[in-house]
Protein backbone atom coordinates (compact mmCIF):
# COMPACT_ATOMS: atom_id res chain seq x y z
CA UNK A 1 0.00 0.00 0.00
CA UNK A 2 2.86 1.98 0.54
CA UNK A 3 4.19 2.32 -2.44
CA UNK A 4 0.78 2.62 -4.22
CA UNK A 5 0.27 5.91 -1.99
CA UNK A 6 3.62 6.92 -3.58
CA UNK A 7 2.05 6.84 -7.09
CA UNK A 8 -1.17 8.40 -6.27
CA UNK A 9 0.88 10.97 -4.34
CA UNK A 10 3.05 11.50 -7.55
CA UNK A 11 -0.15 11.72 -9.41
CA UNK A 12 -1.95 14.53 -7.11
CA UNK A 13 -3.75 12.27 -4.99
CA UNK A 14 -3.21 12.94 -1.47
CA UNK A 15 -3.08 9.80 0.76
CA UNK A 16 -2.63 8.63 4.19
CA UNK A 17 -1.67 4.78 5.55
CA UNK A 18 -2.94 3.33 8.44
CA UNK A 19 -1.03 0.75 9.40
CA UNK A 20 1.08 -1.38 12.21
CA UNK A 21 4.10 -2.76 9.96
CA UNK A 22 6.17 0.61 10.76
CA UNK A 23 9.08 -0.51 9.29
CA UNK A 24 8.13 -1.89 5.87
CA UNK A 25 5.55 1.44 5.60
CA UNK A 26 8.18 3.73 6.53
CA UNK A 27 11.29 2.05 4.42
CA UNK A 28 8.88 2.36 1.30
CA UNK A 29 8.13 6.15 2.39
CA UNK A 30 4.57 6.26 2.52
CA UNK A 31 3.96 10.50 2.33
CA UNK A 32 1.35 10.13 5.40
CA UNK A 33 1.19 7.11 7.57
CA UNK A 34 -0.66 6.87 10.90
CA UNK A 35 1.11 4.11 12.93
CA UNK A 36 -0.67 1.52 15.45
CA UNK A 37 1.06 -0.79 17.41
CA UNK A 38 -1.68 -3.62 16.95
CA UNK A 39 -1.15 -7.09 15.93
CA UNK A 40 -1.08 -6.84 11.31
CA UNK A 41 -5.08 -7.55 10.33
CA UNK A 42 -6.19 -4.62 12.70
CA UNK A 43 -5.27 -1.48 10.93
CA UNK A 44 -7.87 0.86 12.56
CA UNK A 45 -8.07 -0.90 16.06
CA UNK A 46 -10.01 -3.77 17.57
CA UNK A 47 -12.28 -5.77 15.77
CA UNK A 48 -16.10 -4.16 16.97
CA UNK A 49 -14.82 -1.25 18.52
CA UNK A 50 -16.72 1.32 16.62
CA UNK A 51 -15.74 4.02 18.53
CA UNK A 52 -11.63 3.53 18.25
CA UNK A 53 -12.27 2.58 14.83
CA UNK A 54 -13.63 5.80 14.05
CA UNK A 55 -11.18 7.86 16.61
CA UNK A 56 -8.48 5.97 14.24
CA UNK A 57 -10.03 7.37 10.99
CA UNK A 58 -10.56 10.76 12.51
CA UNK A 59 -6.79 10.77 13.19
CA UNK A 60 -6.25 9.59 9.80
CA UNK A 61 -8.32 12.20 8.03
CA UNK A 62 -6.74 14.62 10.13
CA UNK A 63 -2.94 13.99 9.40
CA UNK A 64 -4.24 14.00 5.69
CA UNK A 65 -5.56 17.45 6.06
CA UNK A 66 -2.71 18.94 8.45
CA UNK A 67 0.44 17.01 7.64
CA UNK A 68 3.48 19.63 7.80
CA UNK A 69 6.18 17.42 6.25
CA UNK A 70 7.05 14.66 4.22
CA UNK A 71 7.17 11.31 5.04
CA UNK A 72 4.88 11.70 8.13
CA UNK A 73 4.33 9.37 10.93
CA UNK A 74 1.28 9.86 13.69
CA UNK A 75 1.76 7.45 16.26
CA UNK A 76 -1.12 6.66 18.13
CA UNK A 77 -2.06 6.39 21.68
CA UNK A 78 -4.01 3.32 21.51
CA UNK A 79 -3.08 -0.12 23.05
CA UNK A 80 -3.78 -3.29 22.71
CA UNK A 81 -5.87 -4.87 24.64
CA UNK A 82 -3.51 -7.81 25.29
CA UNK A 83 -0.08 -6.61 26.34
CA UNK A 84 1.78 -9.97 25.46
CA UNK A 85 0.20 -10.43 22.31
CA UNK A 86 3.88 -9.93 20.35
CA UNK A 87 4.84 -13.09 22.45
CA UNK A 88 2.38 -15.06 20.73
CA UNK A 89 1.55 -14.01 17.49
CA UNK A 90 2.82 -15.70 14.37
CA UNK A 91 4.13 -18.38 17.33
CA UNK A 92 4.63 -21.33 15.13
CA UNK A 93 4.86 -24.41 18.01
CA UNK A 94 5.65 -28.20 16.95
CA UNK A 95 1.84 -29.04 17.27
CA UNK A 96 0.72 -26.18 15.00
CA UNK A 97 3.52 -26.42 12.77
CA UNK A 98 2.40 -30.58 12.58
CA UNK A 99 -1.31 -28.96 11.90
CA UNK A 100 -0.50 -26.69 9.22
CA UNK A 101 1.83 -29.45 7.64
CA UNK A 102 -1.41 -32.60 7.68
CA UNK A 103 -3.50 -29.20 6.00
CA UNK A 104 -0.96 -28.49 3.35
CA UNK A 105 -0.01 -31.97 2.37
CA UNK A 106 -4.06 -33.12 2.43
CA UNK A 107 -4.29 -29.61 0.20
CA UNK A 108 -1.58 -30.75 -2.52
CA UNK A 109 -3.37 -34.43 -2.45
CA UNK A 110 -6.88 -32.86 -3.46
CA UNK A 111 -5.47 -30.40 -6.30
CA UNK A 112 -3.10 -33.29 -7.62
CA UNK A 113 -6.25 -35.60 -8.05
CA UNK A 114 -8.64 -32.85 -9.25
CA UNK A 115 -5.89 -32.43 -11.87
CA UNK A 116 -5.50 -36.06 -12.58
CA UNK A 117 -9.44 -36.11 -13.54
Amino acid sequence: MSLVARHLEANGIPTVVVGSARDIVEYCGAPRFVFLDFPLGNPTGEPWKRDMQRDVVGIALDTLENASEPMQTVETDFVWPDPEWRGRYNRLTPDIRARLKAEGDARRDKQNAAKAL
